[in-house]
């Protein structure tokens, strides 16, 4: 049960990294709309689930998608967890994700927050949503965004950034992927290492932690240079050093007040966060102790999103369920085979694979849960937030982007949850016009995002 927080003060904590650059003629220009808004989102999350959903489960029904009109429907039986927030949330059906151009899975994840596609088999052609939030709407009062993952680097990317498994690009001229953190105790360290205004001595130790944990990695990924070509090596030393930037930003001075509070500790030492750079590339190699602990360790970063929400470290942040191979097992589940196996690799598997996206659909609900519980002051978190669930394909065995199976919650920038918004009569309607409207919540009047060519304006109906 979430623990509904009483706001008596906000105050604003650690700084971070945010890389500017000149606005680009695709993504429009600079507004002053944001300022004579009164309604503006001010938190974005976003949450990656791998595989798409079972929108034909083979036998021409799509166990997904709700029944029903905008204002009255039932969740189907996949997103029936998330029932007791469904007033705030939007399901967004009849998108295509024209932009995903490139391999299939790896176009898919490029496209779902950049608009773009893939470059010459390579990464994105452009920012990803949430960076552009980040450093252009609200950079004035918070200079870092959060990028986190569970279980993360799998198969054939063997622990690194790839292009199968980034999905978060910088706003810079290179458009730099951002690797996720993986480690959730090193998080919690980097996060929440001061926040005990009584325990200065605790307080040195876990910064001391930090580092230990910080160098522990370095030599993790040192050990296994020698057997490393000269190109792995190099992707090696640039994830570290993205790493290394990241968690140097961080200062550790956020106080604790009524809505800003350590969240519960958690033993995840059964968790291996670098078990992927020994992943191999059919997934044969698996980790169970690893794979069984993905359930607490990824409530444990949920609980960590919101807190770093909610002590203003961060307004954006990112959540990712693995990587578009999730080549590791749902031993909870009792399903001994990796997500990938139920998709394709070992035939098309609806039942399965509908078990594993009814899990994903409790885990969206514990999450917007947990933000409508922290009361900011006559309002919720999650009042004041957009969150926007995606993936990178809506189909498995096709690797379709057809009727991309897309949750939009919240209620930052007056967006109305409790709806069920269909776009069957727009033919060829893309997502990239989905994106635009989401950023013109935060109050960017853009008409574009990403690729011009797959926008025709912002998607009606959020407001």
């Amino acid at each position: 049960m979430v623990q509904r927080l009483n706001r008596r003060s906000l105050l604003r904590g650690a700084g971070g990294i945010a890389i500017a650059m000149p606005w680009l003629e695709i993504m429009g220009h600079p507004t002053t709309a944001r300022a004579g808004r009164a309604n503006v989102a001010r938190k974005f999350v976003t949450v990656y689930t791998p595989g798409g959903s079972v929108v034909d489960n083979g036998e021409g029904e799509n166990r997904w998608r709700p029944t029903g009109t905008e204002n009255d429907f039932e969740l189907s039986a996949i997103l029936a967890p998330l029932e007791p927030v469904k007033d705030k949330l939007l399901v967004v059906d009849g998108l295509r994700m024209a932009s995903a151009v490139g391999e299939q899975h790896q176009a898919g994840i490029i496209a779902w927050l950049t608009g773009t596609t893939q470059q010459g088999g390579g990464f994105s052609g452009g920012p990803s949503l949430d960076q552009v939030i980040a450093t252009r709407t609200l950079g004035q009062y918070s200079k870092t965004s959060i990028q986190m993952a569970v279980r993360w680097g799998t198969g054939k990317s063997h622990g690194l950034l790839d292009p199968i498994n980034a999905a978060n690009y910088e706003d810079n001229e290179n458009f730099d992927p951002i690797p996720p953190r993986l480690d959730p105790q090193a998080m919690f360290e980097a996060f929440f290492a001061t926040l005990d205004p009584d325990n200065g001595g605790e307080a040195a130790a876990r910064i001391a932690r930090k580092q230990s944990i910080l160098d522990f990695v370095d030599r993790r990924y040192d050990s296994l240079a020698p057997g490393l070509g000269a190109a792995d090596k190099q992707k090696i030393e640039q994830h570290l050093d993205k790493i290394r930037e990241l968690e140097q930003a961080l200062d550790n001075d956020i106080v604790a007040s009524d809505v800003c509070q350590t969240p519960t500790a958690v033993d995840t030492s059964d968790y291996d966060p670098t078990t992927g750079l020994e992943s191999s590339d059919t997934g044969s190699v698996v980790n169970e102790s690893t794979d069984a602990a993905i359930p607490k360790v990824g409530q444990f970063m949920m609980d960590m999103l919101v807190m770093a929400l909610a002590c203003e470290i961060t307004p954006v942040a990112s959540l990712q369920w693995s990587d578009t191979e999730a080549k590791h097992t749902f031993p909870w589940l009792d399903l001994p085979q990796h997500h990938h196996y139920y998709q394709h690799d070992g035939g098309f598997r609806p039942l399965e694979l509908e078990q594993i996206q009814v899990w994903y659909s409790q885990q969206h609900a514990y999450l917007l849960g947990a933000m409508d519980a922290v009361d900011m002051g006559g309002h919720t978190l999650l009042d004041e937030s957009v969150v926007f669930f995606g993936s990178e394909l809506a189909q498995p065995p096709s690797h379709s982007k057809e009727n991309m199976p897309f949750l939009v919650a919240g209620g930052g920038g007056g967006l109305r949850g409790g709806r069920f918004l269909r776009n069957e009569a727009i033919p060829d309607n893309s997502h990239n016009n989905l994106l635009v409207a989401i950023l013109n919540l935060f109050g960017d009047d853009s008409q574009v995002f990403g690729d011009p060519s797959y926008c025709s304006g912002p998607l009606s109906g959020l407001t």
